[in-house]
């Protein structure tokens, strides 16, 4: 059954990401939905989304997730660097949000 899972980072109030939504099957379907409209990044990792999809809901991620976490942070930053421009011109924001599927 698909999954999706929702991180938040804020670098000022947070050591790590932390989980603001997850779901299966329909509720899954929704997330993808809100994040897409949302113009949040989506990145598929089978793997990652189930190890996410084990931390409690507004929980930060744990250290065992660091690395892998990182990565996809990593092609979050690696955007092209117009999307990152229009973002920009919404106004600042400290939170980065990304969404994990399966």
């Amino acid at each position: 059954m698909k999954k999706a899972v929702a991180l938040r980072y804020n670098h000022l109030k947070n050591k790590a990401p932390q989980v603001v939504a997850a779901g299966q099957g329909l509720l899954a379907a929704q997330i993808l939905k809100v994040a897409k409209e949302s113009q949040v990044p989506l990145y598929k990792h089978k793997d990652l989304a189930e190890a996410l999809f084990a931390v409690p809901l507004g929980a930060e991620i744990p250290p065992e997730l660091y690395e892998l976490t990182a990565q996809v942070l990593a092609f979050v930053l690696s955007l092209d660097r117009e999307e990152v421009q229009a973002a920009e011109k919404k106004g600042p924001s400290n939170d980065s949000k990304m969404l994990f599927e399966d």
